[in-house]
């Protein structure tokens, strides 16, 4: 059965502004290419060549922008928000679009070196088990903006609300009946399920020590094209279209 993957785009990026005033945060370049660019790339990399997006702000720009998907040897189809359905409301706005059972859902303001191919065993497993484990979250260090952190993996790999914990690093795979009673027309937020979801204890989760940036701000899109300018390139690229 082919990997399927979701990634949300349909933000307005208000701590972003200026430069998201005229560009939707998903196209802002970072290491010369758009941010939403990277992470169809490593999407198709590994495998998911169907990738839905859910859009908003500037939706045009970015249809606009990505095409089909073709460019990237993928299937992109868009679930158009008017107005932006926050995460949990958008997934369930863009059900339709995505089979039934287990799908990868990423940011499209996140980049890490992360590689999506070592959670097919777990979307596998998802699949031939759905009254088990019904999510799977990646787990990064408390970056210094979010020294509390969200939630504590145990030593089995499962989510708890206790313990020492570890911040969400927007890299998850849901089950789809998981949002079958949200409702899409109406703007709802993630956080409260996931607790719902860790009190149940159906939400496996792993921990992440690579390369991470979530790039909230102006500042941070700096960081990550430092980054990529110590790392990678032999010279620096810098956030255009402000």
């Amino acid at each position: 059965m082919k990997a399927r993957a979701m990634i949300l785009a349909a933000g307005r990026g208000e701590r972003m502004r200026p430069l998201s005033d005229h560009t939707p945060k998903p196209l802002l370049i970072a290491g010369g290419k758009p941010l939403i660019v990277w992470q169809i790339e490593a999407l198709a990399r590994a495998g998911f060549h169907e990738i839905v997006i859910n859009v908003a702000w500037k939706s045009a720009q970015i249809e606009a922008a990505l095409g089909d998907g073709a460019a990237w040897q993928a299937r992109l189809l868009y679930s158009r928000e008017h107005p932006a359905l926050e995460t949990a409301g958008g997934i369930a706005r863009a059900l339709p679009l995505l089979e039934p059972g287990p799908v990868l859902v990423v940011s499209a303001d996140v980049w890490s070196a992360y590689d999506y191919q070592t959670l097919l065993p777990r979307i596998d497993a998802m699949r031939e088990h759905e009254n088990a484990v019904q999510a799977h979250l990646v787990m990064a260090p408390n970056p210094p903006y979010h020294p509390e952190g969200d939630f504590a993996l145990d030593e089995q790999g499962v989510l708890r609300m206790d313990g020492e914990r570890l911040t969400f690093g927007n890299i998850g795979i849901y089950h789809t009946q998981l949002f079958a009673n949200v409702n899409p027309d109406v703007p709802q937020k993630l956080t409260p399920y996931y607790r719902q979801w860790v009190a149940q204890g159906i939400v496996s989760g792993e921990r992440y020590d690579g390369a991470w940036f979530n790039i909230g701000a102006p500042e941070d899109l700096a960081a990550l094209n430092a980054f990529f300018a110590a790392k990678i390139f032999k010279k620096p690229f810098f956030a255009t279209n402000p």
